[in-house]
């Protein structure tokens, strides 16, 4: 299967068609991401004269290449996230945080919970699980639910754009061939001052919100167990699994003396065998074998959950295939000259897909499909270069959530907030948290480089 050669008005052509095809069928008539994607397929190949036997055979390639890459990723980083909800994990975490902060600072406790419970649990479902917590502390309080609200959002948002194993990023790692660890590094330094900017605005925008808080029924202000584990075993399976990850590419570093240490991060600092030990450990954190019941429903949902998750990653690297095959990165050669674009280009390709459909991973998918046959000619081929290359995919995909984001109905469903409110608060904070990450990428561009 070799490279298509066609001239550049007419690959830009076929390009805008499948991107267009991708964002009117999810953005205007709610076609599941899967088929959009694999219906762009074979708008592109077809439009550059790919014989359509070709379009299924790269199609199939890069569809298998993502699975190998991420299925196991991405299916016990959701079976994590959910064993974490349903122990009654998160809500230990979430306590323990505001019992340090004080209800005073009720909005950061809200910000650092977000974040913290964010790295294994995907925004819409950890701001599902807190949102009573929320809602409860705004009564306590009387704090303005759009503040409190607009924190523990962004705080969640902020990690689950720019950190694996969250799909959008493990999908660009896989794409770009970025080590995991040092993705999860970059990224968290990344979004920390994205979360910060997030709460700065919405702690300032919410500060004129007026409103009734939605009563909480009692029995979703506790965790579903009616026990609470204690919390060091609440942040052990989310702190060890990235522990591992993260010390992995620093202690296995070429010529480096081989010990026990190295042998073991070696192996448990995969991803996949991670996570597998976060689960081990989540597991523990129910109370007696008659949760049994619950454990084996929520691998249940978390099978299921990721399922519809794996067809659109699987898509978007299908879609990547038949673009690769197109040979892109040779029409930009003499543009790319002068190095002017760098982390930009691929920042607004992300910024520009994400608002316009809604979804942050499939945004970060489709960029990381388009970008990676350009990183040659965008001068971001090295290591560094691709790493800042999936950073800046993440911050672009964070701006602008509105209307078309299921992120933004959630919030605004379990908090209460208006449409108008919703977008004066949440939807400006994503623009201040894109823009954030990336001056933040860019900076850390500068230094690494």
């Amino acid at each position: 299967m070799h490279p298509i050669e066609i001239s550049l008005p007419h690959l830009l052509l076929s390009l805008a068609a499948g991107i267009s095809v991708i964002i009117i069928l999810t953005a205007r008539y709610k076609l599941h991401a899967f088929y959009a994607l694999l219906i762009a397929c074979f708008v592109v190949g077809l439009g550059v004269g790919m014989p359509v036997e070709s379009i299924l055979e790269h199609a199939k390639s890069g569809f298998g290449h993502v699975m190998k890459s991420l299925a196991l990723i991405i299916v016990l980083g959701t079976a994590l996230g959910i064993l974490l909800e349903k122990s009654g994990s998160t809500w230990v975490m979430a306590e323990w945080i505001l019992k340090k902060t004080g209800e005073k600072r009720a909005p950061v406790a809200m910000g650092i919970t977000g974040f913290v419970v964010g790295l294994p649990i995907f925004c819409d479902s950890g701001y599902i699980v807190l949102s009573g917590l929320a809602n409860s502390l705004a009564r306590r309080t009387g704090i303005s639910m759009a503040i409190l609200a607009g924190a523990l959002a962004t705080g969640l948002y902020s990690v689950h754009c720019m950190i694996p194993p969250h799909p959008g990023m493990s999908a660009a790692a896989a794409h770009l061939q970025v080590d995991f660890g040092k993705l999860i590094l970059t990224g968290i330094l990344v979004a920390i001052p994205s979360s910060i900017a997030g709460y700065l605005w919405t702690s300032y925008a919410g500060k004129k919100w007026e409103g009734e808080v939605i009563p909480v029924a009692k029995e979703e202000e506790s965790p579903e167990t009616g026990w609470t584990p204690s919390t060091a075993m609440s942040f052990a399976p989310v702190v060890i699994p990235i522990l591992l990850i993260a010390l992995k590419p620093f202690l296995n570093v070429p010529g480096a003396e081989e010990t026990f240490l190295t042998h073991f991060t070696a192996v448990a600092g995969e991803p996949s065998i991670a996570l597998a030990i976060g689960i081990v450990l989540s597991l523990l954190n129910f109370k007696n074998r008659k949760r049994s019941h619950m454990i084996t429903a929520s691998l249940s949902e978390a099978a299921e959950k990721a399922g519809g998750i794996l067809v659109i990653i699987g898509a978007g690297g299908a879609f990547g295939a038949v673009l690769a095959a197109t040979n892109p990165a040779s029409h930009f050669t003499s543009a790319a000259q002068s190095g002017s674009w760098g982390i930009l280009f691929p920042f607004l390709v992300a910024f520009v897909l994400k608002t316009a459909q809604g979804s942050s991973t499939v945004a970060i998918i489709t960029t990381a499909s388009l970008i990676h046959p350009l990183l040659p000619v965008l001068h971001l081929d090295s290591q560094t270069g691709t790493l800042m290359a999936a950073l800046a995919m993440g911050a672009g995909s964070m701006m602008i959530s509105h209307a078309n984001d299921a992120y933004f109905w959630v919030i605004a469903k379990f908090s209460g907030l208006e449409m108008k409110t919703m977008l004066k608060v949440y939807t400006i904070a994503s623009l201040c948290m894109g823009l954030t990450a990336l001056a933040a990428t860019y900076l850390l561009w500068v230094i690494m480089s």
